[in-house]
């Protein structure tokens, strides 16, 4: 889900081979060392249950895939029980970001100018129990009609928005999507208003695998459909084949789930290894439970003693602290370092923030360091020193050494902030300071969770020698999001706010956060006002300060946005990167945090799914003597 406070958000990508090291005469916790590429661990056997347990499953849209929008039940999604056309090979680092055939049997070329793609689907792929028949195309040509469907809400359907017809069939006006056609029972082809690059993107989305229409017809709300997932991959929700799909009326919730305390997946007998690839999906354990245990210490100490295997928590500094202090247990530890970014933003319509040599001060004099070490230090995150994560965008020597506001130790410079600061409207007195009385007791939202608290101390003492001080309220996660992402609330400065990509491709970054046509009165992404207009302010009720024009990126984005996938769209969506951070400052990045798992003993085979940001759970195996 997203890195803090939005659950309609994802978080966490790229994996590194993790050591842990102690310092002997501080204990400090630290990562020391490892590969960019995989986080593999062992090869593992067949046999066994992996038994993850959470505090919350924390799911969106009561694990309906139509509108799920969370990081968990993706992973679960795409490692056990959906296939989509395109997929991911669900491994660490830049290789686990790359697209591969899934249903389709290639990944086609698309052809008028980007706007036709047509996928044929491998033979002998089938539903499983109850519905145990051959996936067809009508099957994800209807997936796309839930997608279509206002009633059911999905989270993430503005992505086909440039599917023909697919407004139409919205509104009513058409009973079919005319841009999504159906030759034959293996083909299926799309046909787009609009040259869409990353279109194959989009279609890895959960939302677009195959649903049979004979089960999720008889669901017509929000969230209904989770309950009798039909599962297309190597494992199905236990309890499915009992269940009687005759007539909506006979269907009953399959027993292996119930939101409030279980998932519990068993193998899909109708799932045919030859036409997957190991590389993709090894499906070695018997089966798989998510088991709800609101004590998170509990969960972790259950960890320890070998009597689950993982969590959907990430496991407290402290507990991490002193499982890396114990030799025989340091192994346990495993981190993927997440596409995701942590930033403190800024309002570009609430003074002081209006004016960019103030927001250039605050990128000036943040500790990065010192908010790194309120996360926990090295292990739990990267210094974050631009938009997008690195991993995003392969790596590219262009932009993995980009600073535009390096001080040394990443600890903040009190000259050089200042030196911008006596630039602005703000520092009449002209001494390098905030002065006037908006940079006073300025509103601020933070998280209330222990370690985003541990943040504002190093936010509030680094602002403060620049003149700005700060009034505090912090919320709980989601009650934070709710508030910030409210526009009439005009939140001036959010700290701990986190994003990550939906897909491999920067554009899920910039369009969401940055395009003037984001901004919404509530649920409102774009906190910094990007692209804010007089009349849309107007309309919002938000009030631009006199003689200040918001900066817009609307035509930079969909420039990159219309180029191909390849170098020059990387290379475009690294130059608006750039730009955004020298000539917008909406942001001051700080983190790209680490995805820590604290792994039982029982586990023999581990990796990190870079697609979603999560377990691999393709690719998890356990000691097979054990239950299942």
């Amino acid at each position: 889900m997203s890195v803090v406070t939005r659950p309609p958000r994802r978080a966490r990508a790229s994996v590194i081979g993790l050591a842990i090291c102690l310092g002997a005469a501080a204990a400090v916790l630290a990562a020391c060392g490892g590969s960019s590429g995989s986080a593999a661990s062992g090869s593992g056997s067949r046999g066994g249950t992996y038994r993850v347990e959470a505090t919350d499953f924390g799911f969106s849209n009561n694990f309906d895939p139509t509108g799920e929008y969370t990081t968990n039940a993706w992973g679960i999604y795409r490692g056990l029980l959906i296939r989509t056309l395109v997929g991911y090979k669900m491994i660490a680092g830049v290789p686990g970001n790359q697209l591969v055939p899934d249903l389709a049997t290639a990944l086609p070329t698309p052809t008028g100018n980007n706007t036709v793609w047509t996928f044929t689907i491998k033979t002998g792929v089938r539903f499983a129990p109850p519905v145990n028949r051959v996936i067809t195309s009508q099957d994800v040509a209807y997936a796309f009609q839930r997608i279509a469907t206002p009633a059911l809400a999905a989270q993430y359907g503005f992505y086909y928005s440039t599917i023909a017809g697919i407004d139409a069939f919205a509104s009513g006006k058409s009973k079919t999507i005319s841009g999504i056609t159906t030759p034959n029972t293996r083909t299926i082809v799309f046909h787009l208003s609009q040259p869409t690059p990353d279109f194959l993107y989009r279609l890895s989305l959960p939302a677009a695998g195959p649903i049979p229409r004979e089960v999720a017809k008889c669901f017509t709300a929000p969230g209904g459909y989770g309950r009798d997932l039909v599962s297309s991959g190597p494992y199905m929700i236990q309890g499915s084949p009992t269940v009687n799909v005759s007539a909506c009326g006979a269907i009953t919730p399959m027993s292996g789930f119930d939101p409030s305390s279980k998932l519990v997946l068993v193998r899909n007998p109708n799932y045919n290894p030859a036409t997957d690839s190991t590389a993709m999906r090894t499906a070695l354990p018997n089966g798989f439970t998510f088991t709800i245990n609101t004590n998170q210490r509990d969960i972790f100490d259950r960890i320890q003693a070998g009597l689950t295997d993982d969590s959907l928590n990430a496991p407290p500094a402290s507990i991490v602290a002193q499982v890396a202090g114990n030799a025989s247990q340091r192994h346990l530890i495993h981190s993927g370092l997440s596409d995701s970014t942590k930033y403190i933003s800024m309002n570009l319509a609430q003074a002081p923030f209006d004016d960019i040599h103030v927001r250039k001060a605050v990128n000036l004099i943040m500790d990065k360091a010192g908010l790194q070490q309120a996360n926990g230090g090295p292990l739990f995150g990267e210094l974050a020193t631009h938009i997008v994560p690195n991993t995003m965008y392969n790596d590219a020597s262009s932009i993995t050494g980009y600073d535009p506001y390096a001080t040394p130790g990443s600890s903040g410079s009190v000259s050089a902030a200042q030196a911008e600061m006596h630039q602005s409207k703000y520092d009449p007195k002209h001494d390098g300071l905030c002065d006037a009385s908006a940079c006073k007791d300025v509103f601020t939202i933070a998280v209330n969770t222990s370690q985003d608290t541990n943040e504002i101390p190093v936010v509030q003492s680094a602002l403060g020698r620049i003149g700005i001080t700060l009034n505090i309220r912090a919320l709980p996660p989601s009650s934070a999001g709710a508030t910030v992402s409210t526009v009439a609330n005009n939140v001036p400065l959010a700290l701990s706010q986190g994003f990550s990509k939906d897909y491999a491709d920067p554009s899920t970054f910039f369009t969401p956060l940055f395009e003037s046509s984001s901004i919404a009165p509530t649920g409102n992404l774009n906190e910094s006002l990007v692209g804010l207009t007089p009349a849309l302010a107007h309309q919002l009720g938000v009030k631009i300060p006199a003689g200040v024009t918001i900066p817009s990126v609307d035509a930079k984005i969909a420039a990159c946005d219309a180029i191909p996938t390849g170098s020059d769209r990387q290379s475009c969506w690294i130059a608006l990167d750039k730009y955004v951070m020298e000539s917008v400052v909406p942001w001051a990045p700080y983190l790209t945090q680490h995805d820590i798992h604290l792994l039982g003993s029982d586990v023999t085979a581990w990796d990190y799914d870079q697609s979603s940001n999560t377990t691999a759970y393709s690719h998890v195996a356990v000691a097979a003597n054990k239950q299942g």
